[in-house]
């Protein structure tokens, strides 16, 4: 299957279905659609999409369609919310194609925790949208999925809240680990919450493409 360009990805992205009952103390927001296509795309023209791809906290499934759409060889996806797992499996059946992979290789989901994961690899290519730390409880959320893309990622693409660059490159330096890639992308936020004071807004996000040292260098 042929990877498609970025603006056809991010066309095929728009069909992804949001979240019906979105909760606010996971901060539960649809990944753009352009934001997962760039993102995607990039990994593709950088190989990384060829071997395991692991999509933390995956929610409506976002990255992780985009992953199978532009030619993921074998994406899984977890989330600790089963409604939001839910969601993902329709989209993907709805979006890539059907279970036999005519559109798109199937895409593995799974339910559990960021922080106590089931994952045994070390070479993945982690995706990731976290939490952007807004919430009460969700201080640093973004941290512990850093973590995670440490502990089974080869390589990984985090969306963060703008001026995380400092924190994001930090941590990548303590963990033998070097941000190769950085970019700025636009995060329209629709009014969905009682505490939302605009009808809508969007953040300025932060993307970075981290390549983190194998157990073998360590």
């Amino acid at each position: 299957m042929s990877s498609p360009s970025r603006r056809t990805l991010a066309r095929r992205l728009e069909s992804v279905a949001d979240f019906s009952e979105p909760s606010a103390r996971l901060e539960q927001y649809l990944t753009p659609p352009e934001l997962a296509a760039h993102l995607c795309h990039l990994a593709g023209l950088q190989g990384d999409l060829e071997g395991e791809v692991v999509d933390l906290g995956t929610g409506t499934g976002m990255l992780a369609v985009a992953a199978a759409l532009a030619g993921g060889d074998r994406v899984t996806a977890v989330d600790v919310d089963a409604d939001a797992l839910t969601i993902a499996r329709r989209n993907e059946l709805s979006v890539v194609g059907n279970a036999s992979g005519d559109d798109g290789r199937p895409i593995a989901w799974l339910r559990g925790d960021v922080t106590r994961h089931p994952f045994s690899c070390t070479d993945a290519t982690v995706l990731s949208n976290p939490p952007f730390g807004a919430q009460r409880g969700n201080r640093h959320a973004d941290r512990d999925f850093l973590e995670t893309a440490r502990e089974i990622g080869a390589v990984s693409y985090t969306i963060h809240n703008e001026g995380s660059q400092e924190f994001v490159e930090s941590f990548a330096a303590d963990e033998g680990g070097e941000v190769t890639h950085a970019f700025r992308a636009k995060f329209p936020l629709p009014k969905q919450f009682d505490f939302h004071t605009a009808t809508a807004e969007t953040l300025e996000a932060e993307v970075f493409r981290i390549e983190w040292p194998t157990r073998a260098s360590e």
